[in-house]
């Protein structure tokens, strides 16, 4: 699986798990993601995903790493689109 598509089931996730917000987006925690058992079965590394849809400007979260108990309570926002 290449990034794209990668970044594309992140977002199926992402609204799957997450809230709608009234804009649009979808916002969801790192720890609902992480200790998810199909994201778990889904992606090989969530940490780099994340990284690569927020360098994408596809969603947006606090901080560069996010790491599994530490980080559990910060919120994910997907973008609305455009």
């Amino acid at each position: 699986m290449n990034v794209d598509e990668e970044i594309e089931h992140l977002k199926e996730e992402i609204k799957r798990l997450g809230h709608k917000q009234t804009d649009g987006s979808y916002k969801v925690t790192f720890g609902v993601l992480f200790n998810d058992d199909r994201c778990a079965n889904i992606f090989e590394a969530l940490v780099g995903t994340l990284r690569a849809a927020k360098k994408r400007k596809v969603l947006a979260y606090e901080g560069e790493l996010l790491l599994q108990g530490v980080h559990d309570n910060v919120e994910i926002v997907l973008k609305s689109p455009a």
